[in-house]
């Protein structure tokens, strides 16, 4: 039986103060190898909080999160940030890339700082992503250069470009047009369903979350659908 790529047990997360606040409770979920999975719920539900401990952006309060079957509680801030270089891809809704750097060379960042190939390997590869996703004609653009659904296409190849095991997507279409919406979100069907890659969309596109193989839905920081363990 596969290991689940994620998973998160009894997690909670609270911000101390002199009026704590938790963020998300209560969380028991599994992510597997080629799942397509959907967040949704209502503004301030903690969706994008789950996202980042799902992402091991931030740790959590209580309960244990596991990657790859390795207890994250475990690794050093060092440890942490190399994780998610090698295994985890983001795309958020604002593309981030950097304005100096070229489209070709915003995606061969992440494989510089991973180092593991020259500096050709690099280029080919981040080429070859390009490529993939329409992108070729505007590799030597920069981002102002590019549309709204080039710049967010330039993010997901950014994002692939070490091979991430898993995509986390926040928001990704929250600036696109339709039609570059149903581009990016086939796009990333096609990452879990042809390349085995999980991939978890948080959005509030409630049309394509009704299409999702699976939705998660949270309420007030809790799953109320959708957790736990992945079935077959």
């Amino acid at each position: 039986m596969s290991v689940p790529v994620v998973m998160l047990a009894s997690v909670a997360r609270r911000i101390r103060g002199a009026v704590p606040v938790t963020l998300v409770s209560d969380i028991d979920v599994a992510v597997m190898p080629g799942e397509y999975i959907v967040v949704t719920g209502p503004s301030g539900c903690g969706k994008s909080s789950l996202l980042y401990l799902i992402g091991l952006l931030d740790r959590p309060s209580e309960g244990t999160v596991r990657f790859d079957g390795i207890d994250t509680g475990t690794l050093s801030s060092d440890a942490l940030a190399r994780l998610r270089l090698e295994r985890i891809g983001f795309v958020f809704q604002f593309h981030f890339l950097l304005g100096e750097f070229t489209a070709l060379e915003n995606v061969m960042l992440p494989m510089r700082r991973l180092g593991r190939q020259d500096e050709s390997q690099v280029r080919t590869r981040a080429s070859a992503l390009l490529d993939r996703l329409g992108l070729g004609r505007v590799a030597n653009r920069r981002p102002h250069q590019l549309s709204g659904g080039e710049r967010q296409r330039v993010a997901i190849a950014r994002a692939l470009a070490n091979g991430p095991a898993l995509i986390l997507a926040d928001e990704p279409t929250g600036n696109l047009d339709s039609k570059n919406a149903e581009t990016v979100y086939a796009i990333l069907g096609e990452l879990a369903a042809d390349e085995g890659r999980a991939v978890i969309v948080v959005t509030h596109d409630g049309d394509f979350a009704r299409r999702a193989p699976r939705q998660v839905r949270m309420l007030d920081g809790r799953i109320v659908a959708g957790g736990g363990p992945a079935t077959a």
